[in-house]
């Protein structure tokens, strides 16, 4: 057992994929601990931590989805976490990798690794949006820019190229919390924006490591049905940019919206 690694399961209400993403936690090659919170207790998610042994704890506090993360991260008590979304999951050797590349920073701030998507239980490796983040995240394959604020700011600026259920925190490092309760969206991109101005390494593994759900009854999903996503990228190109250039790029960015969208 990893004792320097913590995967907490973020439940929400019933989802019929929680089984496949605990399993999958299960299954890593080098084990971790494995806790869940829920804010919206019921049988199934009771079911699922009795039968896996998994420790439950509820959110009786403020509710949304940057609340849970929050609550999730404070149950832990290692020194790296990952916040592990109950529709995805994680190849065997997502921790291996994880806690290998981190104790060997010297001074890390996240984790993070390229990603497939999950369409109609069909894994999808490639497509126009996942190349688009992985040249995003290119100048950060390599050690050489790891800690260099200028390079990871200038990947944010065009975009949120970081998936967040694949990222792993390094707890003593960051502040907390390090989810802010603001946008319905764009929480993890803003987060990477407070954490990207901090001294320390952003550490990216180019290696496929999980696998992130796109269905109708996500939350991305259903934020792409109004105008909240929109709102929420401008003003995130706006902490790096001039207005007038802000508009112009969320007007592209919005286009990788309808990747997110079950036809």
């Amino acid at each position: 057992m990893n004792r320097k690694h913590t995967f907490v399961i973020s439940a929400y209400k019933e989802s019929q994929f929680l089984e496949e993403c605990i399993k999958s936690l299960k299954c890593q090659s080098e084990q971790s601990e494995i806790i869940m919170i829920t804010s919206t207790p019921n049988d199934y998610v009771d079911e699922m931590s009795k039968k896996y042994n998994i420790p439950l704890y509820i959110n009786k506090g403020d509710r949304g989805i940057v609340q849970d993360w929050n609550f999730a991260y404070k149950q832990c008590n290692t020194p790296y976490i990952t916040i592990a979304h109950q529709d995805d999951i994680y190849f065997k050797n997502y921790t291996k990798m994880a806690v290998g590349m981190l104790e060997h920073s010297r001074n890390p701030l996240i984790f993070f690794t390229d990603y497939c998507e999950i369409r109609n239980n069909k894994l999808i490796k490639n497509n126009a949006l996942l190349r688009i983040k992985r040249l995003l995240l290119f100048p950060l394959r390599g050690k050489l820019f790891r800690a260099s604020k200028f390079v990871r700011r200038r990947s944010l600026s065009l975009g949120n190229g970081i998936c967040c259920p694949s990222v792993t925190f390094a707890v003593n490092n960051l502040p907390d919390p390090v989810f802010r309760v603001h946008f319905r969206s764009d929480e993890d991109w803003e987060a990477w924006e407070r954490i990207s101005r901090l001294d320390g390494e952003f550490i990216y593994c180019p290696k496929i490591l999980m696998g992130h759900r796109i269905h109708e009854e996500s939350e991305t999903s259903a934020i792409l049905g109004d105008n909240a996503r929109y709102r929420e990228d401008y003003e995130m190109f706006c902490k790096f940019w001039p207005k007038q250039i802000a508009k112009v790029l969320v007007k592209f960015y919005s286009k990788s919206e309808k990747s997110n969208q079950i036809k």
